[in-house]
């Protein structure tokens, strides 16, 4: 399971991970209303999961390096943001459903 950080209001979704040095393995950021990323000014790779609004996954970018921008589908509706590596090799794929759980 994946841990996950609700990223709301205008400020944090503008500095998002910005600053940081990474993110430990099995966590990450949710963005929703959101569907493509930039990584400009990012000090690590990202592996993405676009979801759309039944949260079924609709694309998954891995290794997105910084000074890119990475986009799901038409249909995305939010992404989650991961260090590189950190999702498993056979999973997700585009029409799987993931567990995700809100760290307060």
């Amino acid at each position: 399971m994946i841990e996950y950080e609700l990223v709301l209001g205008f400020w944090a979704r503008a500095v998002g991970l910005l600053g940081r040095r990474g993110l430990p393995p099995h966590r990450a950021l949710f963005f929703p209303r959101c569907g493509c990323i930039h990584t400009f000014g990012m000090r690590f790779a990202l592996d993405l999961v676009f979801v759309r609004a039944d949260g079924t996954v609709d694309a998954v970018r891995r290794g997105v390096r910084p000074w890119r921008i990475a986009c799901g589908t038409r249909r995305s509706a939010a992404v989650y943001e991961l260090a590189a590596g950190s999702l498993p090799p056979d999973a997700p794929r585009p029409g799987d459903r993931l567990e995700w759980i809100r760290r307060e």
